[in-house]
């Protein structure tokens, strides 16, 4: 029987995040801690645990058929792979810091600076784009000492949050790529293995519409039924049930994360009362 080859992180910040996704897509994976190598006893999955530098690589080759990377290695690599999903989770970015003492006039600041980064392709390729002559210092882990060291005038590395940055002495000026992680496939995937890819994409697109979306339950005056079912736009229009007291009516519907608060305030305004909201843990559809 055919199986899929994924590979993922093995540690670091998208080694929880892949897991979990995995797993809530109902992939029961063997023991993975301080695993290389595992499968799945109820999906044709092997999964393979490597450097997050080296996914592109491997997928690329063939050894995996797919794997969940950041745009950013996957850029960084320049491999030539097909990029099948964005998933969401692993965001960050790749930024450009100054020392905060220094002001920025843009791009053109950095002409003739020494800049300290993990990423030589992607501030190459800025730099490229802007018409900016820099000298670029590619080192790994702890980037953002170089200034202080005397290594660099700048910096280009990754930022969640800027603390790291702020204690440094150094302050975000300019984002050079806005990343996330991305599932990947190999070109050249076999039809056995598209149809698997197929069907763990289609789990993993449903957690993903799960997690976008909240199940809401109200109870409305049925004399303000319509003002409140115009406000609910649902999967296809909200489920209406009567209540057993005269005249209030029970209305069920789904509403986008992006659009939650804003249409429960104006609901509470047009009258729901007994508002609940319930995660949902699978949308199919």
């Amino acid at each position: 029987m055919s199986k899929l080859r994924i590979a993922i992180q093995k540690s670091g910040r998208l080694y929880e995040d892949s897991v979990t996704l995995l797993r809530e897509c109902g992939i029961e994976l063997r023991n993975v801690k301080d695993r290389l190598r595992t499968e799945s006893d109820n999906f044709p999955i092997e999964v393979f645990f490597l450097r997050d530098d080296d996914i592109p690589q491997y997928v690329e080759d063939g050894v995996a058929d797919i794997g969940i990377v950041g745009e950013n290695v996957l850029i960084e690599k320049e491999k030539t792979v097909v990029v099948v999903e964005k998933l969401g989770f692993g965001k960050c970015r790749l930024s450009v810091a100054i020392p905060r003492s220094e002001e920025w006039q843009g791009a053109a600041s950095l002409a003739g600076r020494r800049i300290a980064t993990s990423y030589p392709v992607l501030v190459g390729q800025y730099l490229e784009h802007n018409g900016i002559r820099a000298e670029i210092h590619e080192i790994s882990g702890s980037v953002e000492i170089a200034p202080g060291i005397g290594l660099a005038d700048v910096v280009a590395d990754l930022v969640s949050s800027g603390g790291t940055l702020f204690m440094n002495g150094l302050k975000e000026v300019e984002t050079i790529l806005q990343s996330q992680a991305v599932l990947v496939r190999n070109e050249r995937l076999q039809p056995e293995q598209l149809q698997l890819l197929e069907r763990l994409l289609f789990r993993i697109q449903a957690v993903k519409k799960a997690k976008r979306n909240k199940y809401v339950l109200m109870n409305a005056p049925n004399d303000r039924l319509q003002e409140i079912i115009a406000l609910l736009p649902g999967m296809r229009s909200p489920t209406v049930l009567p209540l057993a007291e005269s005249g209030w009516s029970s209305v069920h519907s789904v509403l986008s994360e992006d659009e939650f608060w804003d249409r429960i305030e104006r609901l509470k305004a047009a009258g729901a009362e007994g508002i609940l909201v319930i995660p949902i843990e699978k949308m199919v559809m």
